[in-house]
């Protein structure tokens, strides 16, 4: 028999419902109690989108993030939060947020956690933080509910937990403090849990290491054989799952663990797969992942039934099939799309879709091939038509990539020389201030790009519209007194979806949210074919705006390598290549910009830093091609014209001499949750151009004061010189209201006017 199980299912809901129910309770709206009513809702319901699974997955939803949720769990709180009043619902926004629900506005609030990237996708997790007076203590209670709940439920549940590596891993060190010292009272937290777990007679916990797909050191290696030595002392079996890329060096180590079981990311690890079956002791599960949990298409069922029917021969009851990894990645169910595009979405498979893949590949090996006969049949018709439609394969795209030469990511004229003809054609003072892009989505933009889409609006009246918001926002930031304005977006509904839905070879579905941070829900657009830019996409707007005010207007443009990255993209061709498309493409709309007679334009590449490979030696490969895709998209232009790039919530530190070679005259990044850390990196290296350190958190609600972004500013002058610093927030200001907005963009401004005025406090004469 096989057994069939989960890693992980998404929490949003089939229509963001905790989203919703998230932005409601924070805008007191509604009750902690109708919150909490929601949140119990929804696991129930997603358990028994999971009933045809021998275990399903419990533990593994969260109201904001599953890894502060660990810290809460095991009482690992910064102070100036946990010292704080309230409830455990309290300190959980506050970390994420800065602010709890019943915190007053009026009051600065506390400093949210940093946030970061999970491993290499585009889910923001929040850091732990840890000093030398770190303790731990078990505070279960809220995974036990679930747990029990669950059970009431009839589910046959394999509760899900962050495994003690990879969470000390994840974690910061504020003071210097050696991680793995805390190691042996974390090891006694986790071990009260299981005594826990024991009491209640459950059978299996799944507990997630994707630190072993990592480079470790033997200092690392030798934490997680101490951990899970310490950790057999229960009844409780464990399953250690590993996700999101090979073992490789950890291979040896990752069988030999006192595990019951070990799971095995099969999608990115397929060639280890024999060799852990043939590793693993006889006492022992292997659990394959052979679904991708991160990517929306279709299993080739046979071809997979080919590869792991032999090892099913070897092991027998002691396989299981699972996805790759947690189903956190991909949206929910392909049948809430009913105005996709048919062909396309019968290459699809979203997370419902992929645990029936897993349920039809179960019974294939239990009862033959013949058993499913007409699924395998239909998936196999699927698969051979997406491999032959000349609806992905264009060849003058693919011709156009071949013609692509090392003069067209060159620019003109070297940084020096540009910058002189860029103050030239643009006059700024010194710290001049800018916004990412993006201002508040109100409620009256969203249901008006909602009217439009459902035809409710001519594109006369829609455009008028637009210009309406476009002209409110420019001159909000002209009363600001910003020096480089923006335009704001009222028309784009996603930096990547709206380019998707404007160049051919995406589709773009209808209810294909996946969750990025908190309540943050993006819609990855679906890269199906060759790509390609077949009309202007921004100019129309950016010149309006631009004829509105004597100040300059930014042109806004998504990178192509972001393009890339949060999109779905194609599996049948190297990411590389795709990515080439895409950088002619936006190379295409800045030449259009620049033609339309804007002197600036930013290319974001907000998520270079998430495609890099988890191991460091395969970096360079990597970053080759990124960098040129965004040379190639970036570096048509001539000198008078610059160029911005934005980066935010990654760790840029290690990759900054990769950065200085995409050439962009100026990059802003992300720098206020993590004190301008980032800017570490500039004691070893010197970075050529100009940038802008973000000292405004535009992911809490707090307003930064005066006085703090000025203190920013000074840490970031000390590596930069003042010349070359721009004054902007971490990101843009479409998730943030107005009210919100307007003060914090007021005290940015005061503090970049002050620095100006104040050179003596950067000893310059």
């Amino acid at each position: 028999m096989v057994t069939t199980h989960n890693l992980g299912f998404p929490r949003i809901g089939r229509k963001r419902e905790l989203k919703f129910a998230l932005e409601r309770y924070w805008n007191k709206t509604i009750s902690e109690e109708i919150l909490l009513a929601k949140a119990t809702e929804l696991r129930s319901k997603h358990w028994q989108d999971q009933v045809m699974l021998d275990w399903v997955p419990v533990g593994d939803f969260s109201l904001y993030d599953h890894v502060l949720d660990t810290s809460l769990m095991l009482g690992n709180l910064p102070t100036r939060i946990s010292e704080l009043p309230g409830s455990r619902l309290d300190d959980l926004f506050r970390a994420a947020r800065g602010r709890a629900v019943n915190d007053d506005r009026d009051c600065v609030g506390v400093k949210a956690c940093e946030m970061t990237k999970w491993f290499d996708t585009n889910y923001h997790f929040i850091v732990p933080e840890f000093d030398r007076k770190t303790q731990f203590s078990l505070y279960a209670d809220s995974f036990l509910r679930q747990i029990n709940a669950a059970r009431r439920q009839g589910i046959q549940a394999k509760p899900v937990i962050l495994g003690p590596i990879t969470y000390l891993w994840l974690g910061k060190s504020k003071d210097g403090t050696n991680k793995l010292e805390l190691l042996d009272e974390l090891i006694s937290v986790y071990a009260q849990l299981l005594n826990v777990l024991e009491r209640l007679e459950i059978q299996w916990l799944q507990i997630d290491e994707p630190v072993l797909v990592m480079e470790l050191d033997q200092s690392w290696q030798h934490a997680l054989r101490k951990a899970y030595y310490q950790l057999q002392t229960t009844s409780v079996r464990l399953l250690l799952t590993t996700y999101f890329g090979q073992l490789q060096n950890n291979l040896q180590l990752a069988c030999e663990l006192p595990v019951s079981g070990l799971h095995l990311d099969a999608v990115k690890a397929k060639d280890e797969a024999v060799k852990v079956a043939d590793w693993l002791g006889s006492n022992k599960i292997l659990s394959l992942g052979v679904i991708d949990g991160r990517n929306i298409w279709k299993t080739d069922l046979n071809e997979t039934l080919n590869w792991i029917e032999p090892i099913h021969a070897i092991l027998q009851d002691r396989l299981w099939l699972a996805p790759s990894c947690t189903l956190l990645h991909v949206p929910v169910d392909l049948d809430c799309e009913v105005t996709l595009d048919t062909e396309v979405r019968s290459w699809m498979a979203f997370a419902v879709q992929k645990l029936n893949e897993i349920d039809v590949l179960a019974k294939a090996l239990e009862h033959g091939r013949n058993s499913v006969s007409e699924i395998l049949l239909e998936n196999a018709n699927a698969i051979e038509c997406r491999r032959h439609s000349t609806r992905v394969h264009q060849p003058v795209v693919k011709c156009r990539v071949r013609e692509i030469t090392d003069a067209m990511g060159a620019r003109q004229s070297s940084y020096r020389q540009r910058a002189q003809a860029q103050r030239e054609r643009v006059r700024l003072p010194l710290f001049p201030t800018t916004t990412i892009g993006s201002f508040p989505q109100t409620q009256a933009i969203r249901q008006t790009r909602s009217k439009f889409r459902k035809g409710k609006l001519s594109q006369q009246e829609y455009r008028f519209a637009m210009q309406k918001e476009i002209e409110t926002c420019v001159r909000e930031q002209e009363v600001l007194g910003l020096d480089v304005l923006v335009h704001g977006e009222p028309e784009r509904n996603d930096m990547v979806e709206y380019f998707g839905e404007q160049l051919a070879g995406y589709v773009i579905t209808q209810y294909g949210w996946v969750q990025s941070y908190g309540s943050r829900c993006v819609k990855p657009p679906i890269i199906y074919g060759d790509v390609s830019h077949t009309h202007t996409i921004t100019t129309e707007w950016v010149q309006y705006a631009q004829s509105l005010t004597d100040k300059p207007v930014k042109g806004m443009l998504t990178g192509p390598v972001t393009l890339l990255n949060w999109s779905f993209v194609r599996d049948d061709q190297p990411r590389a290549e795709t990515c080439a498309q895409l950088a002619l493409a936006v190379r295409d709309e800045v030449l259009a910009l620049e033609d339309a007679g804007i002197g600036i334009i930013q290319i974001d590449e907000a998520a270079l830093r998430e495609g890099l490979p988890l191991r460091r030696s395969q970096w360079c490969a990597y970053l080759d091609w990124a960098i040129r895709a965004f040379r190639v998209a970036a570096n048509g232009v001539k000198d008078s014209t610059q160029i911005h790039t934005h980066m935010c919530y990654s760790e840029f530190n290690d990759i900054m001499e990769a950065i200085a070679r995409m050439d962009a005259d100026v990059i802003t990044i992300e720098t206020s949750r993590s004190d301008m850390e980032l800017l570490d990196a500039f004691d070893q290296f010197h970075y050529p151009n100009e940038i802008g350190p973000g000292v405004y958190d535009i992911h809490s609600p707090n307003i930064p004061s005066v006085d703090s972004m000025i203190d920013l500013m000074k840490k970031a002058a000390q590596r930069i010189p003042i010349q070359r610093l721009w004054v902007n927030p971490d990101c843009g200001l479409k998730t943030r209201s107005w009210e919100e907005v307007k003060p914090a963009l007021r005290n940015m401004i005061a503090a970049s006017r002050y620095l100006a005025s104040n050179l003596k406090c950067f000893k310059v004469s």
